[in-house]
């Protein structure tokens, strides 16, 4: 099966087909809506084969569809079918989901996505559960007010680096995993990663778009 992969960020969204090495992209915003960015897609990967589509979307995801609209892009995301709009099958998983699904090896492993809040998923023995741990209370907010992109314009990287250690430290205390990945963008900006932690690397969606579609073994 060729799979073609889509990886819906605030500010691009880059696709990779099964058999091609490099991604493609194109701008995306706060006009993106999903009618949009599936004829973009399909501009722009003409000459490429696919039979099924795996789509990683910044926000969270039940039965294959958004659950509401994201922030930083167009309206109309929540209750738009895909499958309609790409003529084959979809699967459809929350973005940090699908990061941590590529750069999954084994056991427990608790993926955190640093870059414009707190992406989270976490992984046991090959079973992905999408989470929304960005959104519980910490401090005088959420853990992603203070890790996230506010965070780190409001405080300056020191103060911001104490606070991923910080809430690193908490979650892996409550969730006990035997690992912890730390991707998305922001994770760069970290002098060094906290204990039992190893740096994930966004072109990890790709992988996970691909394994998506492949038989648990």
């Amino acid at each position: 099966m060729k799979v073609l992969v889509i990886d819906i960020g605030g500010n691009h969204v880059k696709v990779l087909a099964t058999g091609q090495r490099v991604h493609r992209q194109f701008d995306s915003g706060p006009t993106l809506t999903p009618k949009a960015m599936v004829s973009q897609v399909r501009k722009i990967v003409t000459d490429w084969k696919y039979d099924a589509v795996s789509i990683g979307y910044p926000g969270p995801v039940l039965r294959n569809r958004p659950l509401s609209d994201p922030w930083n892009l167009g309206k109309g995301w929540a209750g738009f079918n895909f499958e309609a709009a790409f003529k084959c099958p979809v699967k459809m998983v929350n973005d940090a989901a699908m990061q941590a699904l590529g750069s999954y090896k084994r056991g427990k492993m608790l993926f955190l996505g640093l870059g414009t809040g707190l992406g989270s998923a976490l992984i046991v023995d090959g079973i992905i559960e999408p989470m929304e741990l960005g959104h519980l209370p910490y401090k005088k907010a959420t853990f992603e007010d203070y890790v996230g992109i506010r965070g780190l314009k409001k405080y300056g990287k020191k103060k911001w680096r104490c606070n991923v250690a910080d809430v690193v430290k908490r979650l892996m205390a409550a969730i006990e995993p035997d690992e912890v990945v730390l991707g998305g963008g922001n994770v760069k900006k970290l002098k060094k990663l906290p204990k039992g932690c190893r740096a994930g690397d966004n072109s990890k969606a790709f992988l996970g778009g691909f394994r998506l579609w492949q038989k648990s073994s």
